[in-house]
């Protein structure tokens, strides 16, 4: 689909001028999305592979919040970075430089019990694994086998070895009798923040959708708490930008558990925008301030969503 082709949906258009500035949305949303990867350092080191990719014509700009992120772009014009040795050797992820946020604020540690609730196709969780340097214990699942194709060969390739896979829907780990140290909750959204890497997601949007995935969401997140240890870490995150997919479902959470509590995100070198406190008549706890609402306009990456929750 060519941009020049692209209708938004006259509802979509009401909604979002509501929200941010719908020009500059429109314009960075419907612009070349820059390529990024995660450099692997359960692998190589960050000089090595940059070394060699840099050999290749590859040049890397550090990505401000993550150490092991880069941005790369070919003096010759090519966009195949997974075209690589280097990544079939699992050196690297292609990974776009906002989603690296999750498991960076869920700061992962060695030796813990953590879960990937919502894992294909791997990218957190192998990144997770990195900071857990291959200890402890990291349940990766999904809810569809399909899915698990793809991250069983991300976790091989990036050399995980601390991991077993599970296939259900996330609710369901409510009867496991495992509590987890930390738990990620990167939810199945609409996926209104990827619009620079999927225009096909301007088509599908509707708001009857974003009502059933909040329905979701919600269970998601409440399976999580209420599995997680006492003084356990969750992050909830989406590549959504609607609100009653963020902030909608975080104030669920705090309204139905008084032992849940936000916590601040510090990343150095990332802008972010106001949390969402009131839309369409529905005001949502004050908390939510410390939610993480990141716009593509931001840092010119994708747009998301992250909220650190801890249990006390």
């Amino acid at each position: 689909m060519n941009k020049e082709d692209i209708e938004f949906k006259p509802k979509f258009i009401e909604r979002y001028e509501k929200l941010t500035d719908w020009e500059v949305f429109k314009k960075i949303s419907l612009s070349y999305l820059r390529r990024s990867i995660r450099i692997n350092k359960l692998k190589i080191s960050i000089d090595e592979c940059k070394e060699r990719l840099n050999k290749q014509d590859w040049q890397l700009t550090q990505v401000p919040w993550c150490k092991e992120g880069f941005w790369v772009l070919h003096t010759g014009g090519r966009r195949d970075i997974g075209n690589t040795i280097e990544h079939s050797l699992g050196y690297y992820y292609v990974q776009e430089a906002a989603s690296m946020i999750p498991p960076l604020a869920l700061d992962p540690q060695p030796d813990e019990i953590i879960l990937d609730m919502c894992a294909a196709p791997g990218s957190k969780s192998s990144q997770i694994a990195q900071y857990m340097k291959n200890t402890g214990l990291l349940i990766t699942n999904d809810y569809q086998y399909i899915r698990l194709q793809p991250l069983g060969i991300n976790l091989q390739r990036m050399g995980i070895t601390n991991s077993i896979m599970t296939l259900m829907e996330g609710k369901y780990y409510k009867n496991s009798n495992i509590e987890f140290d930390r738990i990620l909750v990167d939810a199945p959204c609409s996926g209104t923040g990827t619009i620079r890497k999927s225009f096909k997601t301007i088509g599908i949007w509707n708001p009857d959708a974003i009502k059933r995935l909040s329905g979701q969401q919600k269970h998601l997140i409440d399976t999580a708490f209420s599995i997680l240890k006492e003084n356990g870490t969750m992050v909830y995150s989406t590549c959504s930008l609607e609100p009653e997919e963020n902030e909608g479902v975080v104030d669920f959470l705090l309204n139905k558990y008084p032992n849940a509590k936000l916590e601040d995100i510090h990343l150095p070198g990332l802008k972010k925008s106001p949390a969402v406190l009131e839309f369409e008549g529905k005001a949502y706890s004050k908390e939510v301030k410390k939610c993480l609402r990141i716009w593509p306009q931001d840092n010119d990456t994708e747009g998301f969503f992250v909220a650190k929750i801890k249990k006390v």
